[in-house]
């Protein structure tokens, strides 16, 4: 169309707002476009801005993740260098601590004055707590560094109960407190050992703190659990402490006139008692109340299997024969300690045994070569000179003999692959410290079997 041709101004008008709005629209529409262009460019910049600064903080977790397995690493080695150092502190502790036993029990023969004898048992409880604390820090160490592993297998609660009502019946009765515990034919999954440690410290601790009234153990079944409690009628503990007894080294008060009686512990029990729960995966709780006493419970999953013949404890202690003497027996003892030796001899020699003497198994095989003497029994040191063990110089030394003689091992260093070995090779074992009355018992036991 020739616009010259158009003389309607009002058409024109319209073909011209037609047109300026057809501008508009191509112009808002560039617009837009080039916002959402400038939009883009922003958001993939503050993308990359995000992006580093995630790397970044990855990398700084990356390291802190590293440094972290380290301490850990670091952590563990130094657990396992604790434990290690302990049990070899222990060992050598031990020995003198032994020989310090074995003497006093010799001199305590020798004190004919009552002031003396008090002496004299004054003494033999001290060595008998430092006996115990040392006892106590290992089996801490070793729980920490989780060298325990325990064997959870069925158990039956009933023997394990009453051995532990045996134990304690004589001290409940020289406290005049009542100790009662309410049978339960209850089998459970736990380790045996372990479990009868537990059930022991807490029994002793409710002991220890309780001046009247008396302590209760019972078992009590909640579904698929069995709760063992140990209840008491003690002092109580105030609600902000409670948690506070679990820690080392933290005693309650106790009353004075228990303390003649060493009754004040070393502050560990309970902490060992918490531990062993934790390794065992036993919930353990306590409720207490100040002047109305204690309960602490155990939670143990009831076994659904039967209780081998294998883990059900069987009887502690031996039968004794009354009557049996030592004097005259031949002994040969097998010891590299001299101060171990020293006591071991002047204690033997008490008994009226005539004594031989080894540090290894060489010195044992010439002390044997004159056959007109050959020992009644062989007591020997797990750790001899040379780096003769004992359980091995025991069996050498029947052979050489032709005899199967009673043998004894004794050791400041207990372990599961020992106590398996002396059972298989029928060798009595003893951990040191060894308790002269204990050590006479076992051997006239052995002498008359």
């Amino acid at each position: 169309m020739n616009l010259d041709a158009i003389d309607d101004i009002e058409r024109l008008k319209r073909i011209n707002k037609a047109l300026l709005n057809r501008v508009e629209s191509v112009m808002d529409q560039q617009g837009n476009a080039f916002s959402l262009f400038q939009t883009a460019i922003n958001l993939e910049g503050q993308v990359r801005r995000r992006t580093d600064e995630l790397t970044t903080a990855l990398r700084r977790v990356e390291g802190i993740n590293e440094e972290l397995a380290e301490a850990k690493e670091t952590a563990e080695l130094a657990n396992l260098s604790k434990t290690r150092f302990l049990a070899a502190a222990s060992h050598d502790v031990l020995q003198p601590l032994n020989a310090a036993l074995l003497s006093i029990s010799v001199l305590s023969d020798l004190q004919t004055s009552e002031r003396g004898k008090a002496l004299v048992l004054q003494v033999e409880r001290s060595l008998d707590t430092m006996n115990e604390l040392l006892g106590t820090l290992l089996d801490i160490s070793r729980l920490d560094a989780g060298v325990v592993q325990p064997i959870v297998e069925p158990v039956l609660l009933e023997p394990i109960l009453d051995s532990l009502k045996s134990d304690f019946a004589p001290i409940a009765d020289q406290k005049n407190l009542r100790l009662r515990f309410r049978a339960s034919g209850l089998v459970v999954r736990s380790d045996r050992t372990i479990l009868r440690r537990i059930l022991q410290n807490l029994v002793s601790n409710a002991l220890r703190y309780t001046s009247r009234g008396g302590v209760l153990v019972g078992v009590r079944r909640r579904g698929d659990m069995a709760l063992l409690q140990v209840s008491d009628t003690g002092r109580g503990i105030a609600e902000p402490l409670q948690q506070a007894v679990f820690e080392e080294f933290h005693r309650g008060e106790i009353a004075s006139g228990d303390l003649a009686e060493g009754g004040a512990g070393l502050g560990l029990g309970l902490s060992i008692v918490k531990r062993m729960a934790t390794t065992l995966d036993h919930k353990l709780t306590l409720v207490s109340k100040v002047g109305s006493g204690s309960r602490f419970q155990l939670a143990v999953p009831i076994a659904r299997a039967p209780v081998s013949a294998a883990a059900t404890p069987s009887v502690p202690g031996r039968a004794r024969k009354s009557g049996a003497t030592l004097a005259g027996r031949r002994i040969l003892l097998l010891e590299n300690e001299l101060a171990v030796i020293e006591a071991m001899v002047t204690l033997l020699d008490a008994w009226g045994c005539e004594v031989a003497v080894a540090t290894n198994l060489q010195e044992a095989i010439d002390a044997l070569s004159d056959t007109a003497w050959l020992p009644d029994l062989v007591i020997a040191d797990q750790h001899l000179n040379q780096g003769d063990l004992g359980t091995a110089a025991i069996e050498a030394i029947r052979a050489y003999t032709g005899l199967r003689l009673p043998a004894l091992v004794v050791t400041a260093d207990p372990t599961d692959a020992l106590e398996a070995a002396t059972e298989k090779a029928g060798v009595e074992l003893m951990a040191k410290p060894v308790k002269p009355a204990s050590l006479r018992a076992l051997v006239t036991h052995m002498m008359a079997g």
